[in-house]
């Protein structure tokens, strides 16, 4: 690991801890000039592309998701937490699936999991686009499921 100090590239590590995104953190001591700083390390694993209903590939875009999200958490006692967690937890299984590309249901179908664990409105709220329900029947019906289960 380079010094950020003197720029050698000799150190030792002195203590190794592990963070909780799976993550290690270093503390290292440059054999040169004797500064003290920290590395990081954290594995890189590469979201698949979304294929959308139309046939269409894009990149993954934790920002789009993020805004969707929010949206339909919009006033509504959820914390920004709460809301990086769920993110989080939809980027971290679409890369445990290992594949290249993966259907955009499937990321629809991992927020929707998600917020009707986390918050009944906000899943209503995201379930009427992503569900499509473009009735008050429609609705009634999902709304009357929430209640029953």
């Amino acid at each position: 690991m380079r010094c950020p100090y003197c720029q050698n590239d000799d150190s030792k590590v002195l203590d190794t801890s592990h963070d909780s995104h799976g993550g290690i953190r270093r503390r290292r001591e440059c054999l040169k000039c004797g500064q003290r700083f920290s590395s990081y390390e954290r594995p890189i694993l590469a979201t698949p592309l979304i294929v959308k209903q139309d046939g269409a590939r894009e990149e993954f875009d934790r920002e789009k998701l993020a805004r969707g999200i929010r949206i339909s958490c919009a006033k509504r006692p959820v914390s920004a937490a709460d809301i990086e967690r769920l993110i989080g937890q939809v980027e971290t299984d679409l890369q445990k699936m290992g594949k290249a590309e993966v259907s955009s249901r499937v990321v629809g179908d991992l927020v929707i999991h998600g917020l009707k664990e986390m918050d009944q409105i906000a899943y209503i709220r995201y379930a009427i686009v992503y569900l499509r329900l473009d009735d008050l029947h429609a609705l009634r019906n999902e709304i009357n499921r929430l209640l029953e289960g």
